[in-house]
């Protein structure tokens, strides 16, 4: 089988995973083994929210994942793109107000509903 070859006059784009709104980003003064272990504080907060949710603490898995969130804008302002691969959406401003807003919401909502007996 033979490689294809690109029509003539067009020239084959590389394919990239990085973020293009973080081309001219400093790299974080965090060690790499740093920013791995906040993304892992991450994924787990996001799996203990979703397991009080699905258990019905439906409080305490909104409280949980409205800190996730806010963790998460702090993540997104002190570690490198690479790191957070996926979580880093846009530019950093906007991906850090918009994790910090939504995370704030959240843990309004759950702290302002009453408990309920539960």
């Amino acid at each position: 089988m033979t490689p294809t070859r690109p029509p003539r006059g067009r020239r084959r784009v590389a394919l990239s995973t990085d973020n293009p709104h973080d081309v001219g980003n400093r790299p974080s003064p965090l060690p790499a083994w740093v920013q791995r272990v906040g993304v892992a504080a991450l994924v787990l907060a996001f799996v203990a929210s979703g397991w009080w949710s699905v258990t019905e603490h439906w409080r305490r898995s909104a409280f949980t994942l409205g800190f996730a969130m806010l963790w998460l804008s702090v993540l997104r302002l002190t570690c490198d793109s690479k790191v957070l691969g996926l979580l880093a959406v846009r530019s950093v401003k906007f991906d850090a107000t918009y994790c910090a807003g939504i995370g704030a919401m959240l843990v309004f909502l759950a702290a302002s509903v009453d408990s309920l007996g539960s």
